[in-house]
């Protein structure tokens, strides 16, 4: 089977949800490939497995984890991508590698990006360890790249819904963003994030 071929095997898996779990012993191997292109889809495609089905993917788990110093940004960010996929679905799976994901806020723009969406997966379910960690974002939410700002308030709306008090420091910093930010996008998750961290009776104004 060609790159292409298998790329589009892959893409077919990726729709067929019924055959996710059975097909996990086919995905993991092909971390092995010898093409960037082929791991990023097996990194993306067993985070998705991995969400679903994360005893199953225990095996791959520190196979996944190894891609986080690859020299390819590409890899790094899909294997951060991945083990937040799958700590959403089992903190105890990635709990080993969890600290040491939060290097990759300082990592290239896509892989910061990655980091805050493995954050806000793995928070959905296990909040209480990001307590400490509050300012990493913080710092991101002032991120010279526009992507990474326009996702960084997402987290402090994710913790916010769970764990209010760890947003708490933070609010003035997201109301002034909310009314100032040139980012039309930032505005809006800044005032979602503050949203989900006010009491009862605190409405926030409407972005405009």
């Amino acid at each position: 089977m060609t790159e292409s071929e298998l790329y589009r095997a892959l893409g077919a898996l990726t729709k067929n949800k019924g055959a996710w779990e059975d097909n996990i012993p086919y995905v993991s191997p092909l971390l092995a490939h010898e093409s960037v292109k082929i791991k990023a889809k097996a990194l993306w495609l067993l985070g998705e497995m991995g969400l679903q089905y994360p005893l199953s993917v225990k095996g791959s788990v520190g196979t996944i984890a190894a891609f986080r110093d690859d020299a390819e940004a590409l890899l790094r960010e899909r294997a951060v991508n991945t083990l937040g996929r799958i700590g959403r679905g089992s903190f105890s799976l990635i709990e080993p590698y969890w600290a040491d994901l939060f290097r990759f806020a300082d990592d290239e723009a896509a892989v910061r990006l990655s980091f805050i969406w493995a954050s806000e997966n793995i928070a959905t379910n296990t909040p209480d360890p990001y307590a400490p960690y509050m300012p990493v974002f913080a710092e991101l939410l002032r991120d010279s790249d526009e992507k990474v700002r326009m996702e960084a308030p997402e987290i402090f709306r994710v913790l916010g819904k769970r764990r209010p008090e760890f947003v708490a420091p933070y609010i003035e910093q997201l109301r002034k963003m909310s009314e100032t930010d040139e980012n039309r996008v930032v505005r809006i998750h800044c005032l979602g994030a503050i949203r989900a961290a006010a009491s009862k009776g605190e409405a926030p104004a409407a972005v405009q």
